[in-house]
């Protein structure tokens, strides 16, 4: 898990290098230009692989179908995503193998695709992509959707995974087999006798070799592009053809020549690429033309990011709710459902949100009403688009809001890839655990009071069940597993959670996720905070109460401010929170698929939620738009809702129905009786005498 807040490597380097200008002001270029090449059809997505440049084929959630469905060619497909930090440290192998087994392009390609593109979320959703990277094979000629067969190699490393390539070649049926590879399986020993002296017009290789040899088959796909050559491979199962042939070590290359003459190959060093690079070199071995991935077009590979001043001493509400947005809509939704372990974990998680988020009342309330909602849901398994509904907030319920757009502030990185959501989950755990420390008397009720483990729990089964990047989950899961059982207060589990962000600060120090501009290290920096910081026998070291002081400062609510923040209007004005606000855009509301129909029935009570309260900061974002731009006829708007103080249109219209037909049932039994009465008047009417 990418760390955030670091800013030098060591006490040392932290202490030669210049301070920054102002200390807490983080200054960049007002626009950067980041040229971020993207796959054909894409817009601006894949910004670990380069189509055009790279050998990976780049994919996203309109060609990956169509590219691995009834192919001629197999495909290895890794889903990623862009802030997952073991993925950006893993794509210079991945670059790496797919430039390695470029000439294989014709028989089995080696693909990518960013699922932390909002636009990818529902194609990874629906090839079943919980985790990154995640790493899956398509076989040629599959007409049927299919999500693949995983990857299941020992380990991720270049060799191993180009050996597992040609196992899954293998593994087609002889009419799947992608129609231009050649035949991997070995021939015996003997028919190459038969080869011998008879001029065939090509050039025809043998490669000798033990039966767990990989040399020949990659030698043999190594040549698929290239004409008037063909490689087979063969065992060395007997040993008088091998004497007869002079063939003393393993591997090596046995060449018959277009006019029937022969003998064997010698190269410095009996490798694959030593045998390959000779065979390319021959006489009228020429290269045949290679289909490889396109490279798009300028207008395609251009990305506009604006660089947002920022105060590091400052904690923004953007970069809160931009993460709680990735969480809710992005990663958990890669989840069709969700039961048990699985269930409770999301309940508890989101218990802790509600009760501890300091954010804006809109999404606090969102929060509260998410909360309500699971906690009283008597089902022990829900589709996860019912919770998107109420996320989205389609019951139009007055006075809730989430952003559905991403926009980091203190979360920035240089490059698109860098930090963000993985920066903004670190600023947000420390908040909760901060908040549990100033206000133990908000998990009351919750079954969590008391407990100074709650927060660090839940986020530990939170990272463990949830978090795409599973490798950075399992280095949580192992830092919890060693050490939590030691907080017994509050205040420990905050510093507890310090601790283990600088662990990580440390470990990911000079690794290709960390960003230039940011580097990880022990934080918070002298600059930040000089009283954390004294010196023991001429060793740098933390005054932990100092620290503590500072966290709490740091991550308290009175810290939190709405620079940039998603403007939410007036702040009377509630009632038109229900809808979507995407940047640029006005007020709409989000659209997603169907999905499971069940949701119907898991919709929450339209007043669900807990009382909002005002803002704790009037400070409104530098690119707020003003309420009154909106004009009368968006005050109208807000005007409904509000009058219906917390339920939706179709309560609304509901209650109306209602009251027509109970108003017409009145009046039809007010004549029924008056009727009935006419009639018993008339029949015990005696007249007088």
């Amino acid at each position: 898990m990418a760390a955030a807040g670091a800013v030098s490597r060591s006490p040392r380097a932290r202490a030669s290098r210049p301070p920054l200008s102002p200390p807490q002001a983080v200054r960049l270029p007002g626009l950067l230009l980041l040229l971020a090449a993207a796959g054909p059809g894409a817009d601006g997505a894949a910004r670990l692989y380069r189509a055009g440049e790279d050998a990976v084929w780049v994919l996203d959630s309109g060609s990956v179908r169509g590219a691995t469905a009834n192919s001629s060619a197999a495909w290895l497909v890794q889903f990623y995503s862009s802030w997952c930090g073991h993925c950006i440290g893993y794509a210079p192998t991945w670059r790496a193998l797919a430039g390695d087994v470029r000439d294989w392009a014709a028989a089995i390609r080696v693909a990518a695709l960013d699922c932390a593109e909002e636009k990818n979320q529902e194609v990874c959703r629906s090839y079943g992509i919980h985790f990154y990277p995640t790493f899956r094979y398509f076989k040629a000629f599959t007409k049927e959707f299919t999500t693949g067969e995983n990857f299941r190699g020992a380990d991720r490393e270049l060799r191993t995974v180009r050996q597992t390539m040609i196992d899954f070649l293998q593994n087609h049926t002889e009419g799947s087999m992608p129609p231009a590879c050649p035949a991997l399986d070995p021939i015996p020993p003997r028919d190459i006798l038969a080869l011998l002296g008879s001029p065939s017009g090509s050039y025809v290789a043998v490669l000798f070799e033990d039966s767990s040899s990989y040399v020949g088959r990659e030698v043999i796909l190594d040549l698929i592009p290239y004409e008037n050559i063909e490689v087979r491979r063969a065992l060395d199962g007997d040993q008088a053809v091998l004497e007869q042939l002079g063939v003393t070590a393993l591997p090596s290359c046995y060449l018959i020549h277009p006019n029937g003459s022969h003998g064997l190959v010698r190269v410095a060093k009996p490798l694959r690429s030593f045998f390959s690079s000779y065979l390319k070199s021959l006489p009228d071995v020429r290269k045949k033309s290679l289909s490889l991935p396109e490279k798009p077009s300028k207008e395609e590979n251009t990305e506009i990011m604006v660089w947002r001043e920022f105060d590091r001493a400052k904690l923004y509400t953007a970069d809160l709710e931009s993460g709680l947005h990735y969480l809710l809509r992005v990663e958990l939704a890669t989840h069709r459902s969700l039961a048990g372990a699985e269930l409770k974990t999301l309940r508890d998680f989101v218990t802790v949100l509600a009760k501890l988020f300091p954010g804006r009342p809109p999404v606090r309330k969102l929060l509260g009403t998410l909360q309500e909602w699971l906690a009283t849901l008597p089902l022990d398994r829900i589709p996860y688009n019912a919770v998107l509904d109420l996320v989205n907030n389609k019951m139009r319920i007055s006075g809730i809001f989430l952003t559905n757009h991403v926009r980091w502030v203190g979360c920035q990185g240089s490059r698109p890839e860098l930090r963000g959501y993985p920066c903004s989950l670190w600023k947000l755990f420390h908040t909760l655990t901060v908040q549990a420390s100033a206000q133990p008397e908000a998990l009351a009720g919750t079954g969590f009071e008391d407990d100074p483990q709650a927060v660090l729990q839940a986020v530990r089964r939170y990272m463990r069940t949830f978090f795409g990047c599973q490798e950075c989950g399992q280095h949580f899961e192992a830092m919890a597993a060693e050490s939590l059982d030691t907080v017994k207060t509050p205040d420990q589990a905050v510093l507890w959670l310090w601790r283990r962000h600088n662990a990580v600060n440390s470990r990911l120090a000079g690794q290709l996720s960390e960003d230039p501009k940011f580097p990880k290290v022990p934080w918070p920096t002298p600059d930040l905070c000089p009283a954390c910081h004294e010196e023991i026998k001429g060793l740098d070291s933390w005054h932990e109460g100092q620290v503590l002081a500072f966290l709490k400062q740091h991550y308290g609510s009175d810290n939190l401010v709405e620079t940039y923040s998603v403007d939410l209007g007036d702040a009377g004005d509630t009632g038109a929170l229900g809808h979507g606000l995407v940047e640029g855009r006005g007020l709409t509301a989000p659209q997603r698929p169907q999905g499971d129909q069940r949701a119907v029935s898991l919709r929450p009570p339209p007043g669900l939620g807990p009382r909002t309260r005002p803002p704790k900061s009037p400070q409104h974002g530098l690119d707020m738009r003003a309420p009154s731009a909106q004009g009368p006829q968006a005050r109208e708007e807000v005007a409904v809702p509000f009058l219906g103080i917390g339920f939706s249109s179709l309560d609304m219209s509901l209650c109306v129905v209602l009251y027509v037909a109970s108003s017409l049932f009145l009046m039809l039994m007010y004549f029924f009786f008056r009727a009935r009465s006419k009639r018993w008047k008339v029949r015990l009417y005696h007249p007088a005498v």
